[in-house]
């Protein structure tokens, strides 16, 4: 076999009419590289915003989509002696996964862990890291502490849920829809609040107290991350990672917060942002390690739990586009090439 399937974007727009399955040459590794054959690689909202033209960075078109894989090595470029051929691995901070076979820096290849499944590995580092770098890196909350999040029912939102069993610390957790109250409380979550029919800020006050939470993380933006950094104490600081209110907003300028000017200066409050591959790239290898192998550790525990994701093949991305941005979806959807 010399070729393979590939999902290619040519232009910017709405993911399922910009994609396109194409026929391409297979890669071969160069000097350092190895090439994997992808087992599965997930539908991230991350990559929905780049085909929208909305996200931090800016594909050359044509290209090929995807931030995140698990697969099987398959060759090996020269030099490269700490990867064996047919090892599984997960990819790390290597684009263009949405295909059958993908080239890496050997670098950036981690061996998967053997207890975990195809599904958990292919979304072992975006979703997992991102959470506990917010909780632990980015705002360091404490036992006993009460931390504010958004949209609770998100796949990083219910990671934190997790992790504030693990850490011991409270969450206020807020949803948009009355029906996903139930289950963030069977999660664990200490308190929800639903924007459905509840005013946020009132009810922070009433959980806390009139003096606010001290940390907060956010990724809807818009008016409900407006109301989140008034909801802050005094010195308190909110962490956006994301801009769900606006998902299907590709004008930059409409990628707002409405800050309250005297909230924020006269209380000192902090809005900081996250953004994990700038993270990559701006933190000390070291670092990096430390944190994906601590990732790593809490979901082959079990202590994080990753949902099995639903598999599709690369012809269903119309099908897996939708799925991934169904109001309510339980499952992430999986390309799973060859399929």
């Amino acid at each position: 076999m010399t070729t393979m399937q590939a999902l290619v974007a040519h232009a910017i727009g709405e993911p399922a009419e910009v994609l396109r399955l194409e026929t391409r040459p297979i890669p071969q590794p160069g000097r350092g590289e190895v090439r994997i054959r992808v087992l599965a690689t997930p539908v991230h909202p991350s990559d929905l915003h780049i085909l929208r033209g909305r996200f931090g960075i800016a594909p050359t078109l044509p290209a090929v989509m995807g931030s995140e894989s698990v697969g099987v090595v398959d060759a090996l470029g020269e030099g490269v002696d700490d990867v064996s051929i047919g090892q599984r691995v997960i990819t790390v901070g290597v684009r263009e996964t949405w295909q059958e076979f993908v080239v890496a820096d050997a670098r950036r290849v981690l061996a998967a862990p053997e207890a975990v499944s195809v599904s958990t590995a292919a979304q072992m580092i975006t979703n997992p890291l991102t959470a506990l770098l917010l909780v632990t890196n980015q705002l360091e909350v404490k036992p006993g502490e009460w931390l504010l999040q958004t949209a609770a029912g998100s796949t990083v939102g219910k990671m934190v849920l997790q992790l504030g069993i693990r850490l011991g610390f409270k969450t206020i957790n807020v949803v948009r829809r009355r029906a996903g109250v139930e289950e963030i409380r069977a999660l664990g979550g200490n308190e929800v609040i639903c924007t459905e029919d509840e005013d946020l800020r009132k009810r922070v006050t009433e959980i806390v107290g009139p003096g606010g939470v001290s940390k907060a993380i956010d990724c809807v933006a818009g008016q409900i991350g407006a109301d989140v950094s008034r909801s802050l104490a005094p010195g308190g600081k909110m962490i956006v990672y994301g801009a769900l209110s606006t998902h299907r907003q590709t004008e930059a300028d409409k990628l707002t917060i409405p800050i309250f000017a005297r909230s924020i200066i006269y209380e000192t409050k902090i809005v900081q942002g996250f953004f994990l591959p700038r993270w990559f790239a701006t933190s000390p290898q070291e670092q990096i390690k430390a944190a994906i192998g601590e990732t790593f550790e809490l979901v082959a525990s079990g202590i994080l739990r990753i949902s099995e994701g639903e598999p599709f093949a690369l012809t269903q991305f119309a099908e897996a586009v939708a799925l991934a941005e169904a109001p309510a979806h339980r499952a992430k959807p999986l390309f799973v090439p060859g399929k």
